[in-house]
């Protein structure tokens, strides 16, 4: 356990830190789980962009709050694209 009072608050603000930030990396992999589930299942190509389009908005925002890296954001929309692009062809 900490000792001076500083590194208290700065345990405090770590475990707020913490828990925001997996709240939005579980929305974010829920978002994604649930378009490639979507999109696996065959449907028509607009049911499975509006969820496709929900997990890239949310991998966006968590890279502008640097809960992940950009170039993260970017791998993950990336192959979300070409699944969605694999479906179109289709």
């Amino acid at each position: 356990m900490p000792v001076k009072k500083a590194a208290f608050k700065h345990l405090r603000q770590t475990h707020k830190k913490t828990a925001i930030n997996s709240r939005v990396k579980n929305s974010v992999r829920t978002a994604i789980k649930m378009a490639k589930k979507k999109i696996t299942e065959n449907p028509t190509r607009d049911e499975a962009w509006v969820l496709v389009h929900q997990a890239i908005k949310r991998l966006d925002k968590a890279a502008q709050k640097k809960v992940i890296t950009k170039n993260e954001a970017a791998r993950k929309k990336s192959k979300l694209m070409k699944k969605m692009n694999a479906l179109a062809a289709k």
